[in-house]
């Protein structure tokens, strides 16, 4: 099962647009080269070597989101293959998790965006169930179910719900501003002219 992406704005322009700094710890970083999400948040609290959460969020998050973990950062392998799969066939665009995965020669197979901490081959317990729904902290930034999740080969930010409309509209003119920009530049026009720069700096 698939579901478009919630925009086609990267990171990096979703940044620009929002002027706050709603960029994610850059040590998060996409599983296989390509990997890209976009959509609302589903925010699951696990804890590092256990992740028993993570197979409840999956059989709870409603389709079309992303799920975004705190699992504390753990140098365990808290995802891999079997619930990428799961996640994928229930319609999830993805997961971003503050701590470590594995499988991920499978999972590039697959084409499940996954950006984590790390890789670690270490397993993990089931036994703490994780609370779902509930602001989690990760990468640096506080994340609310609802709240717009994009990532991308520069990066991961997080855009509170209350703000993605003037943001999403933000960004667009910037697109806009930057494609005529470009256009400029095939005519002989410099970057400094374009955006107005003092070459002599302050």
């Amino acid at each position: 099962m698939t579901t478009a992406l919630r925009t086609e704005h990267t990171s990096a322009t979703l940044l620009e647009a929002a002027k706050s700094d709603i960029a994610l710890d850059p040590a998060l970083r996409p599983l296989w080269p390509g990997a890209r999400l976009a959509g609302p948040a589903y925010t699951v609290q696990g804890v590092p070597g256990d992740n028993l959460a993570l197979h409840n969020a999956v059989a709870a998050a409603p389709p079309g989101h992303v799920l975004v973990a705190d699992c504390g950062g753990g140098p365990f392998g808290h995802w891999g293959e079997v619930l990428a799969v799961a996640a994928k066939e229930r319609g999830l665009l993805g997961l971003v998790i503050d701590g470590a995965v594995r499988d991920s020669a499978e999972q590039a197979g697959l084409g499940f965006p996954v950006f984590s901490r790390g890789i670690a081959i270490h397993g993990t317990a089931k036994r703490y169930p994780g609370i779902l729904g509930r602001s989690v902290l990760v990468g640096g930034v506080v994340v609310r179910t609802g709240d717009l999740v994009v990532g991308d080969a520069d990066g991961l930010v997080a855009i509170s719900s209350a703000h993605e409309a003037a943001v999403l509209a933000a960004a667009d003119s910037r697109v806009e501003q930057e494609t005529f920009i470009v256009s400029e530049l095939s005519k002989g026009r410099t970057t400094v002219e374009l955006l107005r720069l003092n070459p002599l700096g302050d």
